[in-house]
């Protein structure tokens, strides 16, 4: 089946606040979406992700267990039973109503989780937050999507209240504390368990996933309850082919959609076990591999390098108990494909995804892989491509690539981005690519101004408009210098306003200064400090032209 999705449809939203409907894009910009690629993808008119990816286990696997943390585990019917308890507390006590958007905040780990599919299962919309975003753009983030609820990991919950405060209407609920009045733990004293979920449509957003944009401004993109399911039934059962008695383990955030359906949603799926660390440094995750003996691992490239060293230094980190190891967030380097396959003998899985099509739909495993491709395409899923007139181009020729599939974009109340990405229903990723003749697509770059930095898209024009309001600096470009460690990293061209001296205390003042104000990743490693910059005649900024200053260095 294959049909151009069309907010007007005939099945009944179960949304009653109609916020995510109401600023879908209009109909001629939606992706085309393409259900005939498997069998699996054949989903019935209404369902909910909470019930399909927890409930459907339920008894057969009820003492198995969902969730590996550092000091216990829970079972899928431990895992149940708080889902249930905290959608009633969300309906019951804090006034949900399906269709309602709620932010969350806070490490990976089982609470988090829980709190994710329970508001599925009340029938609202997920925005997942990472615990290194700071007020500024938790605030924007909550005003773009009008957000009046989060519920917020006590370590992490300043910001958040910050970013919401009571003054004007909005409510953070802390969660992982020791009962105090108004936190989740005390809302939670007398409730029973057992919630019948809420009859969402499969149509229904489920969740808003924001990712950094070009222009300095977070994007949202929107996703069903299908297509959450989706994700999960194409790369997993045709490229990862894990099974029930695997045990997943990863370093990205459940905010990421990379780590969302690695960490948590594929593992679900299976009826298998994931391990939630709060904490996944290079050394950190290899001990976790080893501790909960981790059959699947999902990290970026720049992990996989830094796990090498610690694995040859030290001979107790055993991670003879992996079997599948994937790699995506940033193209994985040859060199690190071989260094990684000699040292463990296993074959890194590649894959590319992106926010906005929720997650991989390139990618090889096994005897399939070739060694510094990307992959073939997904099953379920069609690649191809193009020029600039959108026309397909020979293989081996560089072009765009446009992808579709059972999954697409749905940019939040944006019809330029969203016009921009999708075309004649194909959604154009923003990487340029070749094909060859046996399929595989070979990634060659990003053709926007995104900073790809050890697995984060990091924008540009946003460290700029920090970096502005210091008044240290009078103009600035920032964009993305060669690294052989992390890739790239994030490099700052700066001109000083009258009066300032620049200098190594200068730069790492600008430095702390990012930091605080937005999350520390996307803080400039290099700042060089110029006369001027760039311009074309009408005075906008010309960042290609600072990329070429560093593409000789």
């Amino acid at each position: 089946m294959t049909r151009r999705e069309s907010p007007a449809t005939s099945v009944v939203s179960a949304h009653r606040d109609s916020f995510c409907r109401d600023r879908l894009p209009p109909e001629p910009l939606l992706p085309v979406l393409e259900f005939s690629g498997l069998p699996e993808l054949a989903y019935p008119e209404r369902l909910n992700c909470a019930v399909e990816l927890i409930d459907t286990h339920l008894p057969a696997a009820a003492d198995r267990v969902a969730f590996y943390f550092p000091g216990g585990s829970w079972t899928y019917a431990e895992l149940a039973e708080t889902v249930d308890r905290i959608a009633r507390v969300l309906v019951e006590d804090l006034s949900l109503i399906p269709g309602n958007r709620v932010l969350l905040r806070g490490p990976n780990s089982p609470w988090l989780a829980a709190c994710w599919f329970a508001v599925l299962k009340a029938g609202g919309v997920v925005v997942c937050t990472m615990p290194l975003l700071r007020a500024r753009e938790l605030q924007y983030i909550a005003e773009k999507a009008q957000i009046r609820l989060a519920l917020t990991d006590a370590r992490f919950a300043a910001d958040c209240e910050l970013a919401m405060p009571e003054s004007s209407g909005k409510r953070v609920v802390r969660f992982g504390t020791t009962g105090e009045a108004g936190s989740l733990e005390d809302l939670l004293r007398g409730k029973p368990s057992g919630y019948a979920a809420c009859d969402t449509a499969a149509e229904d957003v489920a969740l808003i996933a924001f990712t950094s944009g070009t222009t300095g401004e977070a994007k949202g993109t929107m996703h069903t309850h299908r297509d959450l399911l989706a994700c999960c039934d194409c790369f997993p059962p045709q490229v990862l082919k894990a099974t029930a008695d695997d045990r997943f383990i990863g370093s990205p955030p459940l905010a990421f959609t990379y780590g969302l359906g690695g960490i948590l949603l594929f593992p679900l799926r299976i009826g298998a076990s994931t391990v939630l660390l709060e904490q996944a440094s290079p050394l950190l995750l290899l001990k976790g591999i080893h501790e909960f003996r981790a059959t699947v691992c999902f990290t970026a490239p720049t992990a996989y390098r830094a796990m090498l060293p610690l694995i040859a230094e030290d001979p107790t980190l055993d991670v003879s108990c992996l079997r599948r190891c994937v790699s995506a967030g940033e193209t994985l380097p040859l060199p690190t494909f071989e260094a990684w396959r000699a040292a463990t003998g296993l074959s890194i899985i590649d894959g590319l995804g992106s926010t906005e099509m929720l997650h991989i739909f390139i990618s090889s495993s096994g005897d399939d892989i070739r060694p510094g491709a990307t992959g073939k395409v997904v099953p379920g899923y069609r690649a191809r491509v193009i020029d600039a007139n959108a026309e397909e181009v020979p293989r081996g020729t560089l072009g765009r690539l446009a992808v579709r599939g059972p999954t697409g974009c749905r940019y939040l109340d944006d019809s330029d981005r969203q016009r921009a990405y999708v075309q004649d229903g194909w959604n154009l990723t923003g990487d340029a690519y070749i094909e060859d003749e046996d399929g595989y697509f070979w990634y060659q770059a990003r053709t926007d101004d995104m900073i790809v930095s050890s697995g984060y898209n990091i924008s540009g024009p946003e460290v700029e408009s920090v970096l502005l309001d210091h008044p240290a600096v009078h103009e600035c470009g920032v964009v993305a210098a060669p690294d052989a460690e992390r890739g790239h990293v994030v490099k700052a061209f700066v001109v000083l306003s009258s009066g300032a001296a620049p200098g190594e205390a200068l730069v790492k003042e600008l430095q702390d200064f990012v930091k605080r104000e937005i999350a520390p990743y996307k803080y400039p490693r290099r700042i060089e400090f110029v006369q001027s910059l760039p311009r074309t005649a009408t005075g906008k900024l010309q960042r290609f032209e600072l990329r070429l200053r560093e593409a000789p260095r």
